[in-house]
Parts: structure tokens; C-alpha cells; sequence
């Protein structure tokens, strides 16, 4: 018992540190990955002193300096245990003053989990965990003094210091004064954070618990497309219509929805549509600033051929810790003009007419991708899977090319569009490579739809019966 009363602090706190830690790197591990994208921390003079001057510009510099790393594994985890472990360990002593052991580290507990649970909170910024403990610490340092009005003096200029160095110890900027753990947002913003940086293995993974949300089929039907399979793999996951192919671009979105949406666009090769995914999501982000939407544009200008709005970006990347390699090996291909041959191949993919499409017109964009294209697969697939999702099962066969391999759901798409025009003979199912077989499959579905869940006949029944 003597033992646990003279090492109570030390193992609460050690125990502390451990729990946030692992909670952060094992059940939450993108939750501060996001904060790290909607940041930009450049390391020049000028920019620095821009930016961070005024009422508490060290609590923002120190933030956005930590924030950087925060796209590693195990380093944000750690920041952020370290910090709310420091708060714990000076309430601690603060309490301790006034208080006996066991209240203090009570009132410390209390402390330790609110900061913990604010840092869950999906629009907390870990600035406010600084200011916190910064304020904290001040309030320490001034009880170290003995006579009762150097305390107060002392009390006085540090929290005055505090203001200018750190900003208000309240404000409503500082996002909500509870907060909770969502698992599901989460594996959201992991399932955002893998799509761009294109592990597509890693997307399909998070997929295998269905989220039920439009954003997350969006990521999964990506990560399908890009492996090849989107038409096999449509209906192995919840569908909320064409939202879950395209995700429409509006200022009066977030910006997690925008900057989602330029994606898939990305991939097809419209790099308009992109480019304005990212504008919208960069000027809505908290700072204006986010990393994530700054790359999409210089890697946006570079594949179009926009190279001096590339090099504008590029020249911002370069000055940074973790993206300044990739940004300085592009700018050298640009002076030494080998990026044109680097980016050939990815070009050959555009549309011919450069104008900004609209993206709530993906049908008309994708046919001008294909006329710029006919072997881009990814935007057939697109292309067919949209004619199902909104069932135009004509132009679904207008679109659908004369010897493709076909996969399950395509065929099945094609059996009720050739049903609806009461053509289901062999003379008519032949050029699609089907036969007799297939029908008698269809008319064992109607008998019993609820064993054919995963089939684009029950998507299409219930969509019929829902209307």
C-alpha cells in the first residue's frame, strides 16, 4: 500500500499515456491523419513570419509544426498523448497544492478525460490542446513563488504573456467543449485519406464493414474501378444511387465532400473537374491551406500542361518536410523539360476540348473522355455503371460495346433491358454472348428475389417498387 501511494502519479500517468496512445494508433489511427492534410507548413522565412505574427502565434506555429507529422503512424499518436498526459501530470501538481493526494488526482482524471475527449471531436484542432496546457503550466509556474503578492504578480504577467503568445484561453473558435469517439467517421477518413494516396488494397479492406454512408461506397467503388472490377464488384456494397459514383461539387459542401469528389475525376483523366474539386475544397478548408488539395492542383497543372500554375505550386511543396523530394524531382523534370515525355502516357487520357464541365454532368463527360479515348476502361465502366444506377437500361446498351467481357451484373442489366423490349430469343441474346441458360436464371430470381441480393435484377426491382 506504501508503495502505491509513492508511485500513484507516476503509473496513473503512465497509464495514461498508454491508454491515448494506443487508442490513437489502434482505434482512431486516421482521426489526426486529416488534420495533417488540411495543414501546410513551409519552411521559409517569409511565410512564417506572414503568418504567424500577431496574438497567439506560438500556439499556432507549435501547432502547425506538429501537425506535419501527424501523417505517420505513430508520431501524431504520441504528440497527442504527450500532451494530454502533460495536462493531467499539472492539474496534478496544481491540485496537489490545495488538495490531498487522491482529490488531486481526481480532479487531474477529470481534466485528462476531457481534454481526451475533446481531442476526438472531428473538427478539433490540437491547438487548443496546446493553448490548454500552455495556460495550465503558466498557472504552475506562478504558485512556485512564496509570498502570497508575488504569486499574484506573478499570476498576472504570465497570463497577460500567455495572451500574446498563445490567444485567449476561451474562444468559440475552439470547437466544442465535448466531444466523442465516432469509429465510423474514423474508417471514413481512412477510407478518404487511402484513396488519395491511391492504395486501393488498403481502401477495399476498410470496405469489408459496410458503412452505409454515400461517401464510403464512393471510395469503394473507386477502389474497384481501379482494380478493374467496378461493374463485378457494384453490388457487393450499399448503393445509394449515382451519388455513389459521383459525388457532386458545391461550394455550400464541406470540404471533406469536395475534395472527395475531385477523385474519381482525377482518375478518368478530367482535369478540369479536379482542379475545381480542389480550389473549392482548399478555400473552405479551416487554414486555406491543406497540403492534400495543394498537390492535387500541382499534380492537376502538371498532367495538363498548365506548368507555370504547376511550378507555383510545386515551389510552395518544396520548402516542406515531408512532400519538398517529390516537388523539387518535378520541378528539375520541368527546367530540364522532361515532364512532357513523363506525362504522355497519362495524357493520351484527356478530353480534347478544354472547358470547365460541370459535375453534375458526368454522362456527358465521360462520353467526350471516351471520344478522346475509346481504351479508357475506367470511364466505360464509369459510364455503364452510371446507365444502371440511374436505370436507362437504353442507353445502357447504346453504351455497352459489342464484345466486352461481360460480368455478371452487366449481363443481368442486359436480360431486363432486352425483357423490357420483349426481345429474350436467341437471335437477340447471342451478340452479348448470352443464351437460354441466363434467362431461366432470371426467371428463377423472380420466383425468390431475396436470394439473388447482390444481383442488378434485385437493385432494379426494388428501385421499380420504391418509385
Amino acid at each position: 500500500m506504501s508503495f502505491l501511494k509513492r508511485h500513484i502519479g507516476p503509473l496513473a500517468a503512465g497509464a495514461a499515456f498508454l491508454g491515448a496512445l494506443g487508442f490513437f494508433a489502434l482505434a482512431y489511427p486516421y482521426h489526426l491523419m486529416r488534420r495533417e492534410q488540411m495543414t501546410l507548413f513551409p519552411y521559409d522565412w517569409d511565410y512564417i513570419r506572414q503568418t504567424y505574427g500577431g496574438v497567439g502565434w506560438l500556439a499556432r506555429f507549435v501547432c502547425d509544426f506538429l501537425d506535419q507529422f501527424f501523417h505517420l503512424p505513430l508520431v501524431g499518436p504520441l504528440v497527442v498523448a504527450l500532451l494530454l498526459t502533460a495536462i493531467g501530470v499539472v492539474v496534478y501538481k496544481i491540485f496537489r497544492r490545495f488538495l490531498g493526494q487522491w482529490p488531486s488526482l481526481a480532479v487531474a482524471a477529470l481534466f485528462f478525460t476531457w481534454s481526451f475527449l475533446r481531442e476526438t471531436e472531428n473538427l478539433y484542432i490540437t491547438r487548443y490542446t496546446l493553448v490548454a496546457l500552455g495556460y495550465l503550466a503558466l498557472v504552475l509556474a506562478a504558485l512556485q513563488f512564496r509570498p502570497a503578492w508575488a504569486k499574484a504578480l506573478a499570476a498576472v504577467a504570465f497570463l497577460a504573456a500567455g495572451c500574446w503568445a498563445l490567444g485567449a484561453p476561451a474562444n468559440k473558435y475552439y470547437g466544442k467543449w465535448w466531444g466523442t469517439p465516432i469509429v465510423s467517421y474514423d474508417r471514413m477518413i481512412g477510407l478518404d485519406t487511402e484513396v488519395d494516396r491511391e492504395n486501393w488494397d488498403k481502401v477495399l479492406k476498410l470496405s469489408e464493414k459496410d458503412l452505409y454512408m454515400t461517401e464510403a461506397s464512393f471510395c469503394y467503388n473507386l477502389a474497384n474501378a481501379m482494380k478493374g472490377r467496378l461493374g463485378a464488384g457494384l453490388f457487393n456494397h450499399s448503393q445509394n444511387g449515382v451519388r455513389s459514383l459521383f459525388i457532386m461539387i458545391s461550394p455550400d459542401r464541406s470540404p471533406f465532400s469536395d475534395g472527395l469528389a475531385g477523385e474519381v475525376w482525377f482518375q478518368l483523366g478530367d482535369m478540369t473537374i479536379a482542379e475545381q474539386s480542389a480550389i473549392i475544397a482548399l478555400q473552405a478548408s479551416p487554414k486555406h491551406n491543406g497540403v492534400r488539395y495543394v498537390r492535387r492542383m500541382a499534380r492537376a497543372c502538371l498532367i495538363s500542361g498548365e506548368y507555370a500554375s504547376a511550378q507555383k505550386y510545386l515551389n510552395l511543396l518544396s520548402r516542406t518536410l515531408f512532400y519538398g523530394k517529390w516537388a523539387r524531382k518535378w520541378l528539375a523534370s520541368l527546367q530540364d523539360g522532361t515532364a512532357t515525355a513523363q506525362l504522355t502516357s497519362v495524357r493520351s487520357r484527356l478530353a480534347r476540348e478544354d472547358f470547365v464541365h460541370r459535375s453534375s454532368r458526368p454522362r456527358e463527360v465521360l462520353h467526350e473522355l471516351l471520344e478522346a479515348d475509346p481504351s479508357n476502361t475506367l470511364a466505360r465502366e464509369y459510364l455503364l455503371c452510371f446507365d444502371l444506377l440511374t436505370l436507362d437500361l437504353e442507353s445502357f446498351l447504346a453504351d455497352y460495346p459489342q464484345g466486352m467481357p461481360a460480368s455478371s451484373i452487366y449481363a443481368e442489366a442486359v436480360l431486363i433491358a432486352l425483357s423490357l423490349r420483349d426481345e429474350l430469343d436467341e437471335a437477340h441474346l447471342q451478340p452479348y454472348g448470352l443464351d437460354k441458360g441466363a434467362v431461366d436464371r432470371m426467371e428463377r430470381f423472380f420466383q425468390n428475389p431475396d436470394r439473388y441480393r447482390n444481383t442488378y435484377w434485385y437493385y432494379y426491382l426494388k428501385a421499380m417498387r420504391d418509385e
